[in-house]
């Protein structure tokens, strides 16, 4: 049985003649990536939060005309219940423009840079952290999952 490499598998090796500079800027970017991913969790979690709270309207409306109070439930049911949250747009449009537009975007300028700089390879920056930061031999420290034999 052969001993188990010590080091990063290749695509978390930078290539030959890529500088730290390079590394940085794509590390950066990734970075930056990463950010837009959690903030479209939070745009998903708008979509649905709103469409709950407008389907929990209803039973607002039938209890607010159950209780007597018809104006305040045909307001409601007229003004409020399933009205646009942005001008022409309930959220499900929002998160469509979103992501056709400027999350594809960012998605491929992100490989853009990666294909055209390191052959694609993803977190080179972090990788190389990684290298520099655990205690080589020790359990839960190992550069990659050990093999199964």
């Amino acid at each position: 049985m052969g001993q188990q490499p010590d080091g990063p598998d290749e695509q978390h090796q930078r290539p030959p003649g890529v500088s730290d500079e390079t590394v940085a800027a794509l590390g950066k970017l990734s970075e930056a990536l990463e950010c837009v991913e959690r903030a479209r969790g939070h745009l998903y979690s708008l979509h649905q939060l709103i469409g709950h709270a407008d389907l929990m309207l209803d039973d607002a409306v039938e209890q607010f005309r159950a209780a007597g109070h018809q104006q305040l439930a045909e307001r409601i049911a007229t003004e409020l219940r399933g009205r646009n949250v942005i001008a022409g747009r309930w959220t499900f449009q929002i998160v469509e423009d979103f992501d056709d537009g400027y999350h594809a975007l960012f998605r491929e300028v992100d490989q853009q840079a990666r294909d055209e700089l390191v052959g694609g390879r993803r977190h080179l920056y972090e990788a190389e952290m990684k290298e520099r930061r655990r205690s080589r031999g020790r359990p839960g420290h190992e550069a990659r999952p050990v093999s199964e034999g």
